[in-house]
């Protein structure tokens, strides 16, 4: 991993930093696939984490693709047709799905624009609290190209069809509140405390038993795409293994005794 993915654990909560500052973090480059894919790697295998914060070095979240290399035919942009489909398979979607397989819950921490790409990689985490200088948009019609990395299947599920198809068609961009009116983001707090606030709900995620807490982003997952009778049957088996865990009879210890449990993810 590179340094243009910073990775920082402490204690139970691991914070990944998109570090190119100085051009307002855009995503796409040779490095980001693997430097994304190590990175989620290594958190799923590390039973201790349970809660990642994904937020963006300087003033921006990602202001999305390389607009530059674009133009220039650079990054993967140039060549044919064909070509240019491979490379979206085997780089930016390796971003996209590196992200939206990290198995705990993942905290955006939008520091500022978070823009096409980077508005999607901010709507593959499970929640988002925004700094007063945020904007958001999905750009991509803007510079005559389709939300091709996951934003046509995100958007809708997280603010409506109406909603979605608005930011889409428009390529307009919104600002913090109205990100949090419209539900893409849970919360807008002063730029300068935001991550404070994220620090303090990751560590509420990070004190709960780590399998469970895993389990049960896997079933609100799994609930974006199947039945109701789906979800029953996936909730009873994943409950019976919860229930001959160690940490559930630790959790019902510690709430008759009246103390914190102590869980050590068994």
């Amino acid at each position: 991993m590179s340094e243009a993915l910073l990775y920082e654990k402490k204690g139970h909560i691991v914070t990944l930093t998109i570090n190119r500052p100085e051009s307002r973090n855009p995503l796409g480059a040779a490095e980001d696939p693997e430097n994304f894919s190590q990175a989620a790697a290594r958190i799923n295998a590390d039973r201790d984490v349970r809660c990642v914060i994904l937020t963006g070095a300087g003033q921006a979240f990602s202001a999305g693709g390389n607009i530059k290399a674009m133009r220039e035919g650079g990054e993967g942009f140039g060549g044919p047709g064909t070509a240019i489909r491979e490379r979206y398979r085997t780089g930016i979607h390796r971003i996209v799905r590196a992200v939206w397989g990290i198995e705990v819950p993942v905290i955006a921490a939008v520091n500022g624009p978070a823009i096409g790409l980077g508005n999607d990689v901010a709507c593959l985490c499970d929640t988002r609290i925004a700094a007063s200088s945020a904007i958001f948009g999905a750009t991509f019609l803007k510079i005559g190209l389709i939300p091709g990395d996951g934003g046509a299947w995100l958007l809708p599920r997280i603010i409506g069809m109406a909603r979605a198809s608005e930011l889409l068609y428009t390529g307009e961009t919104i600002n913090a509140e109205t990100a949090k009116a419209w539900g893409l983001v849970s919360e807008v707090v002063p730029t300068d405390e935001l991550m404070h606030r994220v620090h303090d709900v990751a560590r509420k995620i990070a004190v709960q038993a780590p399998d469970v807490l895993r389990m049960t982003k896997q079933l609100l997952r799994h609930g974006m795409t199947t039945s109701f009778d789906g979800i029953m049957e996936l909730s009873a088996s994943m409950q019976a293994l919860a229930h001959h865990s160690a940490d559930h009879r630790e959790a019902l210890d510690a709430f008759f005794s009246k103390r914190a449990p102590v869980y050590k993810g068994e």
